[in-house]
């Protein structure tokens, strides 16, 4: 590789550098990045639906904003998780107790 990719910082689109920068690439735009957001939100709100849309719990889920994106450029850590999976990568919490994360806080052998 000749040259790392640096994306220089707009608004609040971490997550989009974030991805960039890991990938070496201008894969993900803020528009992907809310349309995954936007498929989120859409599940989220049919799961609660199951619950029937006039029961309270339904009313003020649907009354709150997404905490999936907002307009700022926000995307939280379910859709930066949902964008590697597109590349056939898996974001593991860094104190899960998954073998992976056990690995990466032991460090190299």
């Amino acid at each position: 590789m000749d040259l790392i990719l640096h994306e220089r910082q707009e608004g609040c689109l971490c997550a989009q550098h974030c991805l960039n920068a890991l990938l070496q690439g201008s894969y993900f735009t803020p528009v992907d990045l809310a349309s995954l957001g936007q498929r989120m939100d859409d599940e989220e709100r049919m799961r609660m639906a199951e619950c029937g849309e006039e029961s309270d719990e339904y009313q003020k889920f649907i009354k709150q904003p997404s905490g999936n994106m907002d307009d700022s450029g926000f995307f939280s850590v379910q859709v930066i998780s949902s964008a590697l999976e597109v590349w056939g990568l898996e974001l593991v919490p860094y104190s899960s107790s998954d073998p992976k994360a056990i690995q990466a806080r032991e460090g190299p052998e």
